[in-house]
């Protein structure tokens, strides 16, 4: 299933769900997830991870504000985002939660400045639930503003 909105693209698979949205004085987010999304989340996916199974992954995609692009923080490579095992990390999480881990990058592509925050759960493994996660990632693009 695709979805596109602000100028963000992704293909999710069948049994996922997507969303992207701009909040009235914020920056475009998309969050994506293997399990129902709630619809009033926080931007990091906060109500979503704390309902996450084991078996669950969930995508942030969170865009800031125009003037960051190229900045420092957000000078790291950008698309295509593949994120290897070794950058999961329980301690990366914006909340610790058991059996979760996970990876916060930042990145500017097309002249746009974007945090992504990717969790995964523990079963079968994270390794596991983290190809499934590069697959959907590997859809991503980004037009220019």
């Amino acid at each position: 299933m695709k979805i596109a909105g602000h100028g963000l693209h992704i293909d999710v698979p069948r049994g996922w769900e997507a969303r992207v949205y701009r909040r009235a004085e914020g920056d475009p987010t998309l969050h994506a997830g293997n399990f129902p999304l709630p619809m009033d989340d926080g931007d990091f996916g906060s109500r979503a991870v704390g309902r996450m199974t084991d078996g669950g992954i969930f995508i942030a995609l969170t865009e800031y504000r125009p003037e960051l692009a190229g900045q420092p923080l957000f000078s790291g490579p950008g698309l295509p985002l593949a994120v290897g095992d070794s950058e999961l990390n329980p301690l990366a999480l914006q909340r610790a939660l058991p059996g979760q881990s996970g990876v916060e990058r930042f990145f500017t592509e097309a002249g746009r400045p974007f945090c992504l925050y990717l969790v995964v759960g523990s079963w079968p493994n994270p390794w596991k639930l983290l190809r499934q996660a590069n697959r959907v990632l590997r859809t991503l693009a980004v037009t220019p503003a």
